[in-house]
């Protein structure tokens, strides 16, 4: 107790256990500090360095060793899944008079406002009601002719039941909000032919309720294929994967360090190989990890927060994929994905994979930056239960044409919670259905699908596609 920091933390009522410092009562963490002496460090502004040791401190950050390390790896290609700010050939491709037309096209604050979100907001309400209403019904339109047939699939395979049994490792985190999404996108996969449990592949059937037929050369044979868990965090949708379908051969993709990871049970698995990619989505070549260009693969993510999804379709199927391919529009060892995505209102426009499609629509990069932060009130609603289907309040939206002193921000307040939930989710959907729209001119058999009750999770859709080369 005496070689021991004096600094009390109340949450784990007990004294800091790190040894102090020379002279002091307290650890190096611990030891008061002077705002003064104290600057964020350039390279990782997340901790702070003592000015006077900077110099020092710069040679020797964590953060500069593990980019090093990073830049020296052969799948690291800085920014080749980031895409593009302005592509011409999409900006040509979309009708003039669309973007003059727009409500937002002349609008001074466009440039300003970049991704901010406040930024958005403040643009939204200078705008005038009439304007308002009219984006609203553009939405509307937009949403009723794409967004037309988004069916629920929401799947529990015999394989997980000894997920939903809770018959698992005890160390494992149980959450079963978590686990009925998890279960529901193994479902999923497990209808379209990703996967196939040892129950599946003792029956002879081969039909499909979920519009994908059976492949004949979907051939298990020489074992199942390799995954690869884009935006991993913990790793737990994988040891799922494993546990219940025997996967070998796991990559885990993840720019951040976590705790509590599911390595630990994954690397305790017989013949099971794990790989962990430390490196952002945006900078990952995925064709040139060695390891990967043995046999076929399945790209997986559950909730891919905004870009990611973006990110994470150009890695499997970008510029980069095309080149090694010979031009073609697959690659050739992809089975296939099933991406879940989420938190809309991150998006950008310079990651989003079809801009040219919303062009063609008539939306332009101003009014996405709108829509963007619309997205933000799929969440405004109560979700205890369902959200009843948002073609109900479709029309009625843009119909109440209500008026305020302050505008479209007392527009937007008299708006009911339902009615900015149902508006968020149409913005959500037609998002991520420019995103199916450029899998399937990427030659992939693809559906966007609810996967599980909104009143489970409000971020309840799934990208679920396979490739048609199969080998």
């Amino acid at each position: 107790m005496e070689n021991r920091c004096k600094f009390w933390l109340p949450k784990k009522k007990r004294l800091c256990a790190n040894v102090p410092l020379t002279e002091s009562v307290f650890c190096g963490n611990h030891t008061p500090r002077s705002d003064s002496q104290w600057i964020p460090c350039p390279i990782d502004p997340s901790h702070s360095v003592l000015e006077e040791n900077l110099e020092g401190h710069l040679r020797r950050c964590p953060l500069l060793k593990q980019v090093e390390s990073l830049t020296h790896q052969p799948f690291y290609q800085k920014g080749i899944n980031a895409g593009k700010e302005e592509d011409q050939q999409e900006i040509e491709t979309a009708s003039s008079t669309r973007l003059e037309d727009s409500a937002l096209a002349d609008d001074p604050k466009s440039e300003a406002f970049g991704y901010i979100l406040s930024e958005m907001k403040r643009t939204v309400y200078s705008m005038s009601v009439p304007d308002f209403y009219k984006l609203i019904e553009k939405i509307e339109s937009v949403h009723k002719s794409i967004c037309k047939d988004i069916q629920e699939s929401y799947k529990v395979p015999e394989a997980c039941g000894m997920w939903i049994k809770r018959e698992v490792d005890r160390k494992l985190p149980f959450q079963e909000k978590h686990v009925m999404q998890q279960v529901s996108i193994l479902g999923n996969m497990e209808d379209v032919g990703l996967i196939k449990s040892s129950i599946a592949k003792e029956r002879a059937d081969c039909d499909d309720s979920n519009g994908f037929p059976v492949r004949d050369d979907c051939d298990y044979s020489n074992g199942v294929p390799a995954v690869v868990e884009f935006g991993a965090g913990r790793g737990y949708l994988t040891q799922m994967l494993a546990d219940c379908y025997g996967i070998k051969r796991v990559f885990l993709v993840e720019r951040k360090s976590y705790k509590l990871k599911a390595d630990r049970s994954l690397r305790q698995k017989e013949s099971l190989i794990l790989q962990r990619l430390r490196i952002d989505i945006e900078d990952l070549n995925l064709n040139a990890v060695e390891s990967l260009r043995e046999g076929t693969f399945i790209s997986i993510g559950k909730h891919l927060c905004g870009p990611a999804t973006d990110l994470t379709l150009r890695c499997c199927l970008g510029e980069q994929s095309n080149q090694s391919n010979g031009g073609g529009c697959v690659n050739p060892n992809l089975r296939g994905l099933a991406i879940a995505t989420c938190c809309h209102h991150l998006c950008q426009w310079k990651h989003y994979i079809n801009k040219k499609y919303l062009l063609e629509l008539g939306i332009t990069k101003e009014e996405f930056h709108v829509i963007i932060w619309f997205t933000s009130w799929a969440v405004d609603a109560d979700h205890g239960t369902d959200l009843p289907d948002v073609t109900d309040y479709r029309s009625s939206i843009g119909k109440k044409q209500s008026h305020g002193d302050n505008g479209v921000e007392d527009v937007v307040r008299n708006m009911k919670a339902v009615e900015r939930a149902a508006l968020g989710f149409m913005c959500k959907q037609i998002i991520d259905t420019g995103r199916l729209m450029w899998m399937k001119e990427h030659g992939l058999e693809a559906q966007f699908v609810k996967y599980v009750p909104s009143s489970v999770s409000p971020e309840n859709h799934l990208l679920i596609a396979r490739s048609t080369i199969l080998s």
